[in-house]
């Protein structure tokens, strides 16, 4: 496994619901110790990647205002740093940048108001609504870091041997190889009927796209790929991935409508391999 030789990792430059970074202290003894080229199918905020930083890398996402934020940032970031300076944060500006339509702007100011909504919104949460429209609330901050310039030039760095992919996780099978290692966080089965986060896109994820998940893991790694993926711990998921190895961790839950339900819960990670 071959990695960059940069000495500062990056943090994960946007707040993304059951971002991978508070846990990855219980996921690094769980990844291969060597590997070909990475893939991320549901990349989010990138939590892994920035802590593996590999020479090679297919990230993809099927959502479109993050990837075109990831691009933009590999590609134009002087440009976004430049839009960036012009954001101010109050109320009244915030909704009036959250009724744009992104689908409206360049590429340079569309990133430039993803970051500032993920930065200012409550909780720091994205979520759109059947329509695609971003919905969350102002999250009255004092002093939200806006711009966090030194993180972004070291997340555009990193970016630079990245293929940055908008699409179906299942884009995976045109890329991954033999000795390559691919890890999925995608979103999560609910814990009940009642669990109340939805909204990363606009499409639903639910029991159907768990299992066309399912089989792409098992495609994976019936062709010698090293094949990870994280989900809620629940009999459905064991039952889809019996067979494999299955492990728990522990994470907190930060982003859910009730406070008293943002504590410590069980999640798995399902590998075909072992350390």
């Amino acid at each position: 496994m071959a990695l960059t030789n940069q000495k500062v990792k990056p943090r994960p430059p946007v707040k993304w619901a059951g971002g991978k970074g508070q846990l990855l202290t219980q996921l690094i003894p769980l990844f291969p110790k060597r590997f070909c080229v990475y893939h991320e199918p549901f990349v989010g905020g990138g939590a892994v990647f920035f802590h593996l930083l590999p020479a090679q890398a297919s990230l993809i996402d099927s959502n479109e205002e993050l990837i075109n934020f990831y691009l933009v940032v590999r590609d134009n970031l002087e440009e976004l740093l430049k839009d960036l300076r012009r954001h101010v944060n109050e109320r009244s500006y915030y909704y009036r940048i959250r009724a744009l339509d992104p689908a409206k702007m360049d590429p340079v100011r569309r990133a430039s108001r993803f970051l500032f909504l993920n930065k200012t919104a409550y909780n720091g949460l994205w979520r759109v609504n059947r329509k695609g429209q971003h919905n969350v609330p102002f999250g009255n901050y004092k002093n939200p870091t806006i711009i966090d310039e030194p993180n972004l030039r070291l997340v555009s760095s990193s970016l630079k041997n990245a293929e940055i992919i908008l699409g179906d996780f299942a884009l995976v099978l045109d890329r991954a190889e033999s000795g390559d290692f691919v890890y999925f966080d995608p979103p999560y089965h609910p814990l009940s009927e009642t669990s109340c986060f939805t909204g990363y896109t606009a499409a639903a994820f639910g029991e159907e796209e768990q299992k066309r998940l399912a089989a792409v893991f098992r495609e994976l790694d019936r062709r010698g790929c090293l094949v990870m993926l994280s989900n809620s711990d629940t009999p459905f998921i064991k039952e889809l991935y019996a067979g494999y190895d299955i492990c728990a961790v522990q994470a907190r839950r930060a982003i859910n409508c009730r406070p008293d339900r943002r504590g410590p819960i069980n999640e798995v990670v399902i590998r075909n391999y072992r350390c």
